[in-house]
């Protein structure tokens, strides 16, 4: 039985990100890094993301929704950091199923936008409420 295309696609870019990208990208000073707790191991895991810091609200969109560890780990534990131009800041992630999350690339930056839609299967707005300074 072969897996259904976009479970292939998934795989392939999940791999592609876990060996390739979040290495060499989550060594970068300016790289934005979402740290979770893992939901098995309780250790802590650091994922380079995209977004947009508004305020004290921070947007991204998963490209692969709940099958990627790191929305797998909020969902078990949503207290999360974020290291935003080389300051860690606490704050609590939010799922957002119900916002359109295309709507939502709109409004992030393009780069970003455009990897995490030609790249996602699944797409799914998170929200980040920072903890004030």
């Amino acid at each position: 039985m072969t897996a259904h295309p976009s479970t292939r696609k998934r795989r392939r870019v999940g791999f592609f990100h876990r060996h390739i990208a979040n290495p060499v990208t989550r060594r970068l000073p300016t790289q934005v890094l979402l740290e979770t707790t893992g939901r098995v191991s309780g250790r802590p895991r650091r994922t380079p993301i995209g977004g947009r810091l508004d305020g004290d609200v921070f947007w991204l969109v998963s490209d692969h929704g709940e099958a990627s560890d790191y929305v797998r780990n909020i969902k078990a534990d949503n207290m999360v950091r974020l290291r935003i131009r080389g300051r860690w800041r606490t704050g609590t992630a939010l799922l957002l199923p119900d916002d359109d999350p295309r709507a939502r690339l709109a409004k992030l930056p393009r780069l970003n936008s455009a990897m995490v839609r030609a790249l996602g299967t699944d797409l799914l707005t998170i929200r980040i409420d920072l903890d004030r300074k």
